[in-house]
């Protein structure tokens, strides 16, 4: 039974990747120093597939910012201002459109569909010249094989490319950007022709865009960039990969009709309605690779259950035409739990990063081909059982007061006009007050105060001393600025997700659990584990002691449960919802506690609300319902004179929604 990894994280198991990148953009190394670097990281990742038995190992999802900006490359879609002229696309020009330069600004960053990933948004129109200008693709498909390695290329497929672009400014937003399929396709072309002369056996196309709401004229262009392609991949084995959510029986029907395709890649995670679809309709001597191990979470795999699901789809595709695979590319988790050393044991045995997943989907495939390792299994079905078992996952309190929330726990007593005539007679403010979101620049200063004070080498007083006097700045300078409502600048966080967690029952830290967010850009994610609580106050200490220094009113500054949770990894074995509510009556408790200590006025910062929408429209009513919910839930108890305040930063825009967001 074969294995598959869809693809690997770049960053390297202590982020050697970021700090090498750096140090050429800093101009402290050369370009054939990153270039040694990047090489290391990919032999590594190779031989780490090959050394666990994975038979499918991908090749060029390696990075050196993003892969859809590679394809960029690939196509020659450089954008006019960047003076390109021709040739293979060097350093200069490539990061130059990541991060822009002295004259020029960087290409548009944005979500790689619901990840925390962000990809660089190409810019085309009718007059971009296509060109075969990167050959990347082909060089470390090369490159793998004098390693001895053979590997699956893998390419952004030609749609998803198209459909994830936007017109280039000065072309019409109705201009459609599928009509450029006809002048990208024969790029495709010469880089199959060169990887199959260079040997390869299979390729792999990642078209994500099909779990998307799809138009007739949108499935279409598959059909026909395939059909367009087909005698080009002649001789080659073809995988589609999807991934991120179920396909839609059309796209399903689409994708399974696609003509010179081998097999087909599905996520079977976040996807588990699409197995309804490969049990109604699944084309015979065609491959499934079945996406069951999560490469967007840290959980470790429940062996036990995943066998069964792909002993059931051996009996639908046959023993020989079933792959086991990652759900999606494991770029969206951490990369090696053996670097986690202040992990607990017990946490540590419920988790697994990207290396502990590639060994769990090898030990799977040779679970179904006959060979399993009972005592690989049986450990992992002890550390599921502990999961279940622990009374650090559950809490019994939290899990009540959940239950018990009601339609009048999702709103404040009165209405919206009553509480701003008892709110304007409390603050006394101007018809237009003013106010700053919240933190201010952290010196390195700063930082050194922070991080020695946590390696026990000051005082808790030395410390504290340090903080207010940093505060004592921040509120002096918004007083002569004539600020109307001050903060307190934060200069007690390290971040806005993190510093909450640490402070939440249910939460784990990681040492290295780095993931990529862009560039050299990475995210430590807290981990939810259990049921969340707070155990004490987090904030009314420093809120107070910003509040004694001024007259004016000073915001209490919270991070929102939305956010915390997507900005998370959360717990799979309960709704994410639930968990949200959990943190939203945290949060209600420590809205309460400022309440009480005399700050009027609190601020709860959402700035992921986005982030967790749905792929499928039809999804968006229920993601919003609840996560309004949450929002209202930290505020339904406190008094009229006490004003909330909700910042909502995201794609949506930016908006200030006051008291229990009245206007939704």
């Amino acid at each position: 039974m074969a294995s598959h990894i869809v693809g690997y994280p770049r960053m390297g198991p202590k982020r050697e990747l970021k700090f090498a990148l750096e140090s050429f953009w800093d101009k402290k190394s050369s370009a054939e120093d990153l270039q040694k670097v990047a090489a290391g990281l990919r032999s590594s990742i190779w031989k780490q597939m090959a050394d666990a038995g994975i038979k499918y190992i991908p090749s060029n999802t390696f990075s050196y910012y993003d892969q859809v900006l590679d394809t960029t490359a690939m196509l020659g879609a450089v954008p006019p201002r960047y003076g390109w002229n021709g040739g293979e696309i060097g350093f200069d020009t490539y990061f130059s459109m990541a991060r822009g330069n002295a004259s020029v600004p960087a290409m548009e960053m944005t979500k790689w569909f619901d990840t925390n990933y962000h990809f660089i948004v190409p810019e085309l129109g009718p007059d971009v010249r296509f060109s075969y200008a990167s050959h990347k693709a082909v060089d470390e498909y090369k490159e793998a094989k004098a390693l001895g390695v053979n590997t699956v290329p893998v390419l952004v497929g030609p749609v998803s490319y198209l459909m994830l672009s936007k017109p280039a400014k000065g072309v019409e937003k109705t201009f459609s950007l599928l009509s450029l399929l006809p002048k990208i396709l024969p790029i495709y072309k010469e880089v199959i022709s060169e990887l199959k002369a260079a040997g390869a056996s299979w390729i792999q196309f990642d078209e994500p865009t099909l779990v998307l709401d799809l138009d007739a004229h949108q499935l279409q262009a598959f059909t026909t960039a395939y059909a367009d392609l087909e005698s080009t991949l002649s001789g080659l084995n073809v995988l589609i990969e999807t991934y991120f959510a179920d396909l839609t029986s059309g796209a399903y029907k689409t994708l399974i009709e696609l003509k010179g395709v081998t097999a087909y890649g599905l996520d079977l995670v976040r996807g588990t309605k699409t197995i309804d679809l490969i049990k109604t309709n699944f084309p015979k001597g065609k491959f499934l690779f079945a996406g069951v191990v999560d490469g967007r979470n840290i959980w470790a795999n429940d062996l036990a259950s995943s066998l069964g699901t792909l002993q059931a789809l051996e009996a639908i595709v046959g023993k020989d035409n079933l792959v086991v695979s990652t759900s999606c590319s494991l770029l969206h988790t951490a990369v090696d739990l053996v670097n986690e050393t202040k992990l607990d044991d017990e946490i540590k045995s419920w988790l697994a990063f990207a290396a502990q997943k590639v060994v769990e989907v090898n030990a799977l495939a040779k679970a179904l081909a006959g060979q399993k390792d009972e005592a690989f299994f049986a450990s992992n079905a002890t550390a599921q059982a502990s999961r279940k078992s622990s009374p650090r996952v559950t809490n019994e309190a939290v899990q009540k007061a959940a239950a018990a929330l009601k339609g009048s726990d999702h709103r404040r007593a009165t209405n919206v006009s009553a509480r701003l005539d008892a709110q304007q007679k409390k603050l006394n403010l101007p018809i237009l007050p003013t106010t700053t979101i919240g933190s201010f620049p952290q010196t390195l200063e700063l930082r050194r105060v922070r991080r020695e004070f946590k390696a026990n080498k000051i005082s808790e007083d030395n410390y504290v001393k340090a903080i207010k006097e940093e505060i004592k700045k921040v509120v002096d300078l918004q007083e002569e600025l004539d600020i109307d409502v001050l903060v307190h600048g934060e200069p007690e966080r390290n971040d806005m997700v993190e510093y909450f967690g640490e402070q939440l029952s249910g939460f784990a830290f990681t040492v290295n659990g780095w993931v990529q967010s862009y560039g050299s850009r990475c995210v430590k994610p807290p981990i939810i584990y259990g049921d969340v609580s707070r155990p004490k106050p987090m904030t009314v200490f420093w809120s107070s002691t910003a509040q004694s220094m001024t007259s004016r009113p000073m915001k209490g500054m919270l991070t929102g449960p939305v956010t915390i949770l997507n900005w998370s990894f959360v717990r799979n074995d309960q709704p994410r919802f639930e968990t949200c509510y959990q943190i939203a009556l945290a949060i209600k408790d420590e809205v309460e506690d400022l309440e009480k200590a005399g700050i009027n006025v609190i601020q709860i910062d959402e700035a992921a609300l986005r982030e967790g929408l749905p792929l499928r429209k039809s999804e968006h009513a229920f993601y919003l319902k609840w996560a309004v919910h949450s929002f209202r839930i930290t505020n339904c108890g406190v008094k009229d004179t006490t004003q909330v305040l909700y910042l909502l930063l995201s794609t949506f825009g930016t908006f200030l929604y006051t008291n229990s967001l009245g206007s939704l």
